[in-house]
């Protein structure tokens, strides 16, 4: 296992960007180097006032009751246009942790977590570049472990104790977590990158029949047919076409 240095903060306002910072050196504005923060770094967060989410989206959370944290690691071994490898990792570390509480967990397109047709778990992640290589990555998570009450506009939010009706321990299900991340990081390290896709795939949200989706064209049914090894979703239409799409170009609709 690589080695962990934690933070632990009881308000910021989000992770990734105190994870940012950190990689500021003071008053030059350039990113450390690789060796300056060596294994993995993780900074958790009690309170978080402006989460960040995909599609400059926010995250609500309230304090004390969820998981909202960011992983710095230093993925120097994985090329630069191979940065989905890492999105996979978390999102099957993430689905199997959960599924140890509840079933029916899956992933969706690219990195959210679902039980059902309720989000409980989202990911952003943000790399620097080396050469062709990838030097900083921070992976930055939001999982709703005890809050009961959403009041934001998000359309389908869920936590784990809504779906078992009990409390649960945070730092529990953070060590899992982290367990799980280490093997399957460990696994690309090794060059195993078809076992993490194959897990990826397995539990993919919708990844059988035909399904509601938007894009700029309005709204379509289809079927996945592929998730790319670069993360692109290739979508099947109706008549048989197939449309490749990256993140932002096409949106989830609820059946």
């Amino acid at each position: 296992m690589v080695s962990i240095s934690r933070i632990n903060l009881p308000t910021v306002d989000s992770t990734n960007s105190f994870v940012r910072a950190m990689l500021q050196e003071e008053g030059t504005g350039h990113v450390m180097s690789v060796n300056s923060l060596p294994g993995f770094t993780l900074v958790v967060a009690d309170d978080q006032t402006k989460g960040r989410g995909q599609q400059g989206n926010s995250w609500e959370t309230e304090k004390g009751k969820n998981l909202t944290f960011s992983l710095l690691c230093h993925p120097d071994f994985i090329l630069a246009s191979r940065q989905w490898l890492l999105s996979q990792c978390m999102a099957v570390a993430i689905q199997q942790t959960l599924s140890q509480y509840v079933e029916g967990v899956e992933v969706k397109w690219p990195n959210d977590i679902y039980v059902g047709a309720q989000k409980i778990s989202g990911t952003l992640i943000e790399c620097d570049l080396q050469g062709k290589h990838i030097s900083n990555c921070i992976i930055g998570v939001g999982i709703n472990i005890n809050q009961t009450v959403f009041r934001s506009d998000a359309p389908n939010p869920t936590s784990l104790q809504l779906l078992t009706g009990r409390e649960h321990d945070r730092e529990e299900v953070l060590s899992s977590l982290l367990d799980h991340f280490q093997h399957y990081y460990a696994l690309l390290q090794e060059g195993q990158e078809d076992v993490i896709r194959q897990q990826y795939l397995q539990h993919l949200y919708r990844r059988e029949g035909f399904h509601r989706y938007r894009d700029v064209r309005g709204e379509f049914m289809a079927e996945i047919a592929e998730v790319e090894p670069t993360g692109h979703l290739r979508l099947r239409f109706e008549d048989g076409n197939v449309v490749r799409y990256e993140l932002k170009e096409v949106q989830f609709i609820k059946d």
